[in-house]
């Protein structure tokens, strides 16, 4: 995979996937336009890619804020002018906690970096890309969209309605050039996995972070998911767990 000249923008950038994918597309020969609220955390990274020959820029923001959102668009566009792909990354789990006991303004911030967070990045993404004529935009999502786990109320709702986004999305924009896919990477290596750890509920807290997969395997399946071969997943969401997938990207079963 050759993403030269290609501008790819990320949130939630400075950590687990969206770091291993920031390095994996700068690696590809892409610009990366990274976004996160930790700006040290950025500055770090970029200088990361950069030492390795890469080309990176940080724009530190919020995704539930639209006015950072539309400054990380803008940014790509005016520093590299032209945005190839968005990866709507950012999310959060915290606080883990069966729904009646839980805190409104919690719950409340999950909705709104989960949810919001992918519309106000498709929300200036696309007509964007429509003007250069076309684009991809991959939605991290996760089985949460489809099952529910105790104490994920927030994270399961907030997932739902992902899934609903990129189908949305492929309705209306597909014949534009839109390519959305959703991509479910099962469970990741990250800081996310040690705060379900601490919760003790349900039975994914019961798992060891040996147990999870590396986050720069998903990376991989973010750059294939931006070539012509994942056309037939337009629309819909990609399990990483697929043993066939797995085997499309030299990843063991």
């Amino acid at each position: 995979m050759d993403y030269t000249g290609q501008t790819v923008v990320i949130t939630g950038a400075s950590r687990g996937i969206g770091a291993a994918a920031a390095r994996h597309f700068a690696a590809l020969g892409a610009t990366v336009v990274m976004n996160a609220r930790s700006a040290d955390a950025l500055g770090r990274l970029v200088a990361e890619i950069a030492a390795a020959g890469g080309k990176a820029l940080a724009v530190p923001g919020d995704v539930a804020r639209a006015d950072d959102v539309k400054v990380l668009i803008d940014t790509a566009l005016a520093e590299t002018g032209r945005l190839d792909m968005l990866v709507n990354n950012a999310g959060v789990i915290d606080p883990i906690t069966r729904l009646a006991d839980s805190d409104t303004d919690a719950w409340d911030q999950v909705i709104d970096v989960n949810v919001k967070g992918v519309y106000y990045g498709l929300r200036f993404a696309i007509p964007a890309m429509i003007k250069q004529g076309g684009g991809t935009i991959i939605n991290i999502s996760s089985g949460a969209a489809t099952s529910v786990l105790e104490g994920w109320s927030h994270y399961c709702a907030s997932k739902a309605a992902v899934l609903s986004l990129t189908k949305s999305v492929d309705l209306e924009y597909r014949d534009q050039g839109i390519r959305v896919i959703g991509l479910s990477p099962g469970t990741v290596a990250t800081e996310m996995q040690v705060k379900i750890k601490a919760s003790g509920i349900n039975p994914v807290s019961q798992l060891e972070l040996s147990d999870h997969i590396p986050p720069e395997w998903v990376a991989r399946a973010i750059a294939w998911l931006g070539t012509a071969e994942a056309d037939p997943h337009l629309g819909t969401d990609v399990k990483l767990r697929d043993p066939v997938l797995r085997t499309r990207l030299g990843l063991p079963n």
